[in-house]
């Protein structure tokens, strides 16, 4: 538990990556310019309850938030903001501000990300890689964004539409695997087959149905199978 204002910072520890659900959960974004505008965009895509603070509120933001829960807030920044929030990101250009929200955030227990300063964030935000379901996430510590964008560029390059949809049929079939197949050896191994290269090559070149049918030959091939 950390101490009344005390702000901690560890730079040796390897992070830990995870996809964080935030549907209906407090994220408080503190700025509202053209950077707090992308932040904003995936966090709405994501299903958080978005509060916007800061005393300039770009056109863009306006619009982004017509019509959704999202609440902007016209005011200099208070730590009284952040009470409930999961997370807070911080996009201004006030270096002192920065600090501050960082160490409000550290007593609070609300995860920072202070955006481009990696020693005041306890998180950092990916590049992702987005197809239908499947997301990929490029992450270089917060310390060569850059990096990481070239990254997701190749691999947007590698990865298609076809292994969303291909995710989605793999997706339904497993769960009729999971009812269907009694032997979790069997499960795990028709499982790994199916979701393997050679599968997917099959999926992109012969399409859903007859993949389907091949997929459903694996399965009733298996002892277990009834």
């Amino acid at each position: 538990m950390l101490q009344p204002g005390c702000v901690w910072y560890n730079f040796a520890m390897a992070k830990y990556p995870i996809f964080l659900e935030l549907a209906s959960r407090r994220v408080v974004v503190i700025g509202g310019g053209a950077v707090a505008v992308r932040k904003v965009q995936a966090l709405l895509t994501a299903g958080a309850r978005v509060v916007v603070v800061a005393e300039r509120i770009d056109d863009m933001m306006t619009a982004l938030c017509r019509d959704t829960d999202a609440e902007l807030i016209k005011s200099k920044y208070s730590k009284n903001y952040l009470a409930g929030a999961l997370l807070a990101i911080t996009a201004t250009n006030n270096p002192q501000l920065n600090k501050q929200i960082y160490k409000d955030c550290q007593e609070l227990e609300v995860l920072c990300n202070v955006v481009d300063v990696p020693e005041l964030c306890d998180f950092f935000v990916p590049a992702v890689v987005k197809r239908g379901d499947l997301q990929i996430a490029i992450g270089t510590e917060g310390q060569c964004p850059a990096y990481a964008g070239h990254t997701r560029k190749k691999l947007e390059a590698i990865f298609t539409k076809q292994h969303g949809e291909f995710l989605a049929e793999l997706e339904k079939l497993r769960k009729k695997i999971i009812q269907n197949v009694t032997d979790p050896a069997d499960r795990k191994t028709v499982l790994g087959q199916l979701a393997d290269d050679e599968s997917f090559e099959y999926f992109a070149e012969n399409g859903s149905t007859k993949w389907q049918a091949f997929a459903e030959k694996l399965v009733n091939n298996l002892p277990s199978s009834r």
